[in-house]
């Protein structure tokens, strides 16, 4: 122990002297965990924002799309033309055991305006059990009921967006908005919701009854018609299952043939954000894995001044192993200056790494999370590259002959 700190202390004693050779040694490893700490919680960050939106979309989702058309040679993609009825949604909610919920919606771009203002939005016509499915609560006011949807009343909830673009600061509970020239009752306002993981903002819609939307707004060709069903399985491990069920009883219902295409299709929504989820996972450790090579890079260079100091201090090194310094001292002594290099730089490139990435962050407003486990990982890689790339000149140091060391001029 007496020779560790007696190393320590002359390792200390060799840095101080060398001030701005010792900075400018440790400024490779300070840029390398700086940049290994701001990869990674920048990768952390989108991880955890699409995480959030995904959440965001509700739990153990499918969507089924009505079917595509085709107009002179050219296919339209899914829901252009509406395959799907409310009998389908029941008899999905009906027969397949593994259905939790399932809601029919149609829905249509619109104008809404309220006094002088208007705003352009997204308008679903469903039923209540959407809003549980996709687990989305209320700001203020109520949901529409069944008897809304039995009566096709003129009611809509809005989303955050459409609310504050509408009213700003004005309390939009039992005010009347126009949609399609069509007065609605406003009651309620849902809570936010943010974007999605496709990037559109979900916040940007209205939901009225799906009946007052089919007689009232937009007039579909077919009663009874919908083009989209979105459905909750009971739990995750169910969720491929229930899509194949879904395929084979819509098959039957609508009648297709073996051999014939389906007039719907079926999306896994689980799936989907699970290979963004991926996608963004793969980032954040291209991110952490490019930035580390700036740490290899620091590393080299504590190698080479090291071997500089070695070659400076050939005579001293002569001098101790003559007055009875073993060779493990020496190579104590030098492995310990290496490693101050290595933590001390780690120590500083930790704070400019948080610290510049949450200025990034605060003028790009750019999701970050920072990690214990991360910020202890770099400071030890930080700890492993001294000792690595110390090793070789701190060996080259041990096993100098004293006699020619002690000659070198």
């Amino acid at each position: 122990m007496t020779t560790l700190f007696a190393s320590l202390r002359i390792a200390l004693r060799a840095l101080m002297v060398n001030k701005m050779r010792s900075s400018l040694t440790m400024l490779g490893i300070i840029i390398g965990v700086g940049a290994v700490i701001a990869m990674i919680a920048v990768g952390s960050g989108a991880k955890k924002k699409i995480a959030d939106q995904i959440a965001s979309m509700g739990s153990n989702i499918l969507i089924v799309l009505s079917g595509s058309s085709t107009s002179g040679g050219m296919r339209f993609g899914a829901g252009t033309v509406p395959t799907l009825t409310l009998d389908d949604s029941k008899a999905i909610l009906a027969e397949i055991p593994g259905v939790r919920l399932v809601a029919p919606h149609i829905s249509g771009v619109a104008q809404v305006i309220f006094g002088n203002q208007n705003w352009s939005t997204l308008v679903y016509g469903t039923i209540p059990d959407l809003l549980e499915i996709r687990e989305w609560s209320l700001d203020s006011g109520r949901a529409f009921t069944q008897q809304d949807l039995d009566g096709a009343t003129k009611v809509c909830l809005l989303g955050k967006t459409v609310a504050d673009n509408l009213f700003g600061g004005i309390d939009p509970i039992g005010q009347i908005v126009r949609i399609k020239k069509v007065p609605f009752t406003v009651i309620g306002v849902l809570a936010p919701k943010g974007q999605s993981a496709w990037g559109t903002d979900q916040d940007d819609t209205i939901f009225v009854p799906l009946t007052t939307a089919q007689k009232r707004l937009f007039g579909m060709q077919f009663p009874g018609m919908v083009r989209v069903i979105t459905i909750q399985a009971r739990e995750p491990e169910v969720m491929k299952t229930v899509e194949e069920q879904i395929t084979e009883l819509l098959r039957q219902r609508h009648r297709i043939q073996p051999g014939q295409e389906n007039d719907f299709s079926v999306r896994n929504l689980t799936e989907v954000a699970s290979s963004a989820e991926e996608s963004a996972k793969v980032m954040s450790l291209l991110l952490g894995a490019i930035a580390s090579i700036s740490l290899i890079v620091g590393g080299i260079g504590i190698m080479n001044i090291m071997l500089v100091s070695v070659t400076e201090r050939t005579r001293e090194i002569g001098i101790r192993i003559a007055v009875g310094a073993k060779s493990k001292d020496i190579l104590l002594q030098f492995l310990i200056e290496s490693l101050l290099l290595s933590l001390v730089g780690g120590a500083l490139g930790i704070g400019i790494g948080i610290g510049g990435t949450l200025i990034l962050s605060s003028f790009t407003q750019w999701p970050v999370l920072f990690s214990i486990e991360a910020i202890g990982l770099a400071f030890f890689f930080a700890g492993s590259v001294g000792v690595f790339f110390g090793f070789y000149p701190a060996r080259k140091a041990s096993l100098l002959n004293p006699i020619e060391a002690l000659r070198y001029e």
